[in-house]
């Protein structure tokens, strides 16, 4: 049977802010993120299967995303934890908002990394993680790609 790649897109709206960098983006700003998550696997043959001719089902695809980093993502601002901007993280955080205090520098090459690595965690062995991208803005993008790594 055939290997066969399917891919899913979602859109996040989160916002962040690059400790150290000698640009614009040093301020603290957002982005309307999309992901395009794709992976690879042989289509279900069994007749019997309720999935049958599936490699996997959109809507658990869907399901392990939205957990892994749609949700917690949205609406989120994300800090490098080591930020001199951690006392703004902590007020804001005191004021209900959604903050993320990132092991890395929130860049996008970063976050595709993180996120390659959360949802291969959750997927069905039978299934792999293909690749990423996540793109910024219209035209600027990250992508991770499992032949790379």
């Amino acid at each position: 049977m055939s290997n066969i790649r399917i891919t899913k897109q979602f859109t996040f709206e989160s916002g962040h802010a690059l400790y150290g960098y000698d640009g614009k983006c040093r301020n603290v700003h957002g982005h309307s993120y999309k992901l395009s998550v794709t992976v690879i696997g042989t289509p279900i043959t069994d007749t019997s299967h309720v999935k049958l001719g599936m490699v996997i089902d959109f809507g658990d695809l869907k399901k392990i995303v939205k957990e892994e980093i749609v949700d917690p993502f949205d609406h989120a601002t994300i800090f490098n934890k080591n930020t001199p901007h951690l006392e703004l993280a902590k007020e804001l955080m005191r004021r209900d908002h959604n903050v993320i205090l990132a092991d890395y520098q929130p860049t996008s090459e970063n976050m595709v990394i993180d996120f390659a690595e959360k949802i291969k965690a959750r997927l069905p062995e039978s299934i792999k993680l293909h690749s990423l991208k996540l793109q910024e803005t219209e035209s600027s993008f990250a992508e991770w790609y499992a032949s790379d790594n």
